[in-house]
């Protein structure tokens, strides 16, 4: 039995490795759900612009990294609704569970309708599914902790391992089946892997005990039409902006940019003015505004290994392995190995330091840094011809990627639960996704000025400007840390 303001208690008394036993589910799910989102996202841009006969949709080349971006983004995006749904109609666990099925559903609709009509059905369904999933997986995990466990930090650690693991098999098994059969059998990987994932969180479910059933803040019978009307709206908007031109495959991903600017700050705006939010719970969110920014900053670098770095892949790398040509998408797969090999190192790293450890803006800061130096580490190969990059070096450039996601990505998930109000805890973490998601969709924007012949100039200026970026905010942590009142 709990009282509002209180942590859920645990829901049993075993642990795994010294963290809650229903640790071990979110793990898996998360898994599976990341193999198959990134087993297809990592040949999604390649069936996009390679041509008809390599069994492509050949759109010009700028357009399809854009896509990428842009359905990257709307990933993120709507996360909000998969937080809402959970807050005022499912709660957390449930929505897990039907998040995944639409996944699925998703996958199934990319391997078996061919052409555009499949691309646009499929990705719809797997942005609103994953968006469900992700921002109520992280959440779920949050509520097995109480405020202040040291143990916090090195539990989301573990669970990005999960994550890792899948985005390592998942494009090692899509792009054998793309090169080797097609890209639709790639696809229909992605929905098997994702059923996998809903058989174990299923099976395993009584771990997480009561924990995510309860709705927060259920939405009253009277306000359900008003909530079907504006979502047919929106359905209503979107359907007329393709079809008068204003948005269009080749803008996809500066519009969905746009979109995202403005429901963050609208996002921002309703916890900081909401009764619901206590004037303690109002400063944190405050604190999260910096946090947010430099988040976006860091995702719109890192998220280039499915936008411009999988170009660098398939033009620029070398992928000869004693003789034998690996798949231009396994690119995708090198920053998870790394993930794997340092998450233990880094989880018993900071459960070891504990009130020690650097500070949560601090920590942002360097994740930043990291990923500006590790742009910079593109310039020696700058100006080379042809496939002259060997896949070796760039492995050693992603292992740069993977340290800067260890210091900023799950410290990031942990922090945003312990920074959010009780009234909004599942959308606080969907906000967290749409940084997420800025950064995703600018990745397809920036990729778009991205050419062979100005390598130099691209990853010159992108890296500075990421590096000053984590300058300041490192010179912001100690106010960020006051205003966490409390929060380390």
């Amino acid at each position: 039995m709990t009282t509002a303001g209180q942590t859920e208690e645990k829901p049993t008394g075993r642990t795994l490795f010294g963290h809650p036993i229903g640790l071990a589910n979110l793990f898996g799910v998360e898994l599976w759900e990341r193999f198959s989102f990134y087993g297809m996202l990592t040949i999604l841009g390649y069936y996009l612009y390679y041509s008809v006969t390599e069994g492509g949709l050949e759109l010009p080349k700028a357009t399809a990294t854009g896509i990428v971006g842009a359905y990257g983004g709307l990933v993120y995006l709507s996360t909000v609704l998969g937080g809402w749904v959970a807050d005022r109609l499912l709660g957390m666990e449930r929505t897990v569970f039907y998040g995944g099925v639409v996944v699925m559903c998703g996958h199934i609709a990319l391997a078996i309708i061919p052409g555009l009509a499949g691309v646009a059905v499929g990705l719809v369904l797997v942005a609103l599914g994953s968006g469900a999933l992700k921002a109520n997986a992280s959440s779920l995990l949050g509520t097995l902790y109480e405020k202040g466990d040291a143990r916090c930090d090195g539990g989301f650690t573990l669970f990005y391992l999960g994550i890792n693991l899948g985005a390592f098999v998942g494009p090692l098994i899509t792009g054998l089946l793309q090169t080797r059969i097609g890209f639709h059998w790639g696809f229909g990987a992605a929905a098997v892997g994702m059923a996998l994932g809903l058989a174990q969180y299923v099976a395993f479910r009584k771990n997480l005990g009561d924990h995510g059933r309860h709705v927060p803040n259920p939405l009253p019978r009277s306000a359900i039409k008003f909530f079907v009307g504006a979502a047919a709206l929106v359905v209503v908007m979107i359907v007329i902006a393709f079809l008068t031109g204003l948005v269009r495959l080749a803008n996809l991903s500066q519009v969905t940019t746009g979109v995202i600017i403005v429901a963050s700050i609208a996002y921002f705006a309703v916890m900081l003015t909401s009764p619901k939010v206590e004037p303690v719970e109002r400063t944190r969110v405050r604190a999260f505004i910096p946090l947010f920014i430099a988040n976006a900053v860091f995702w719109s670098l890192f998220q280039q290994i499915f936008t411009v770095l999988a170009v660098y892949s398939d033009e620029r790398m070398n992928w000869s392995i004693f003789g034998w040509t690996a798949p231009s998408n396994w690119v995708g797969s090198i920053e998870p190995v790394w993930i794997i090999v340092l998450s233990p190192l880094f989880a018993a790293m900071w459960t070891k330091l504990g009130n020690r450890a650097p500070t949560t803006p601090r920590k942002f800061a360097y994740g930043v840094i990291g990923m500006g130096i590790a742009f910079l580490l593109f310039l020696p190969m700058a100006g080379t011809e042809g496939r002259a990059v060997p896949a070796l070096y760039v492995a050693g450039v992603l292992g740069v990627f993977a340290v800067s996601e260890l210091l900023l990505s799950p410290i990031g998930l942990s922090v945003t639960t312990k920074l959010a109000p009780e009234a909004f805890r599942a959308q606080m973490m969907a906000l967290y996704f749409f940084s997420v998601g800025l950064g995703t969709s600018m990745s397809g924007v920036l990729a778009k000025y991205y050419d062979a012949s100005r390598e130099f100039a691209y990853f010159g200026i992108i890296g500075a400007v990421a590096i000053v970026a984590g300058v300041i905010v490192f010179a912001l942590a100690p106010w960020i840390s006051r205003e966490m009142e409390g929060v380390h």
